[in-house]
């Protein structure tokens, strides 16, 4: 019994100390997206559903937070389905959130299904640009709507898209309200460099 004993604390040590039920969710999701048929259209939309639970609520209604995770996991399945996830490891490359905003538009209340759609809208020399839409399966409503910078390292857009099409691929233009949003992103970015002198030290 010893050893059970073991298995148990060190189980308990880890959802103690990590996020377990994330790591476990976003093998999870994976797994899943990379058993479904391949999405060529690298740009096309995506959509995975979803339902409200009582571990997703404050006050009845959907935790800001989680809407934010959901969007990861919303993320991990595009990447898989259209292959940029497998596209970064043969180039060596990674990504990471560079910047996101989120509005809110009508709550989801608890037991209420809804629709996550998301599409990379465009991209630049450092980062892809991505909507992810929250629709509720009530009424078709837009719930909630955010745009995400997705940063590339050790590579750029352009080359991921050209390995998984075998062709250079015309970037489609900005949204207006997206324009908006990145020149936001600039102007925050310009104006940190300033303040930490970040600017005057790369002269």
């Amino acid at each position: 019994m010893w050893w059970l004993l073991c298995v148990l604390i060190v189980l308990l040590v880890l959802v103690c100390t990590l996020d377990v039920w994330y790591f476990l969710r976003a093998a999870f999701v994976v797994v899943r997206a990379w058993l479904q048929p391949v999405v060529r259209d690298v740009t096309g939309e995506q959509t995975v559903t979803g339902l409200v639970t009582t571990r997703d609520i404050d006050m009845c209604h959907m935790n800001n937070a989680r809407y934010l995770r959901e969007c990861d996991f919303a993320r991990f399945s595009l990447y898989t389905r259209n292959g940029v996830f497998k596209a970064l490891r043969s180039l060596g490359a990674t990504m990471v959130v560079g910047a996101t905003t989120i509005r809110y538009r009508r709550a989801l209340r608890i037991g209420e299904g809804y629709e996550l759609r998301s599409r990379i809208v465009t991209w630049d020399d450092k980062a892809f640009y991505l909507e992810q839409r929250f629709v509720s399966a009530k009424d078709g409503l837009v719930c909630a709507v955010m745009y995400c910078k997705q940063t590339v390292i050790r590579t750029s857009p352009d080359k991921i898209l050209q390995h998984l099409c075998k062709r250079k691929v015309e970037c489609p233009e900005y949204p207006e309200d997206l324009q908006h949003w990145v020149s936001f992103i600039s102007s925050s970015s310009q104006a940190l460099r300033a303040e930490s002198g970040l600017d005057e030290k790369s002269k």
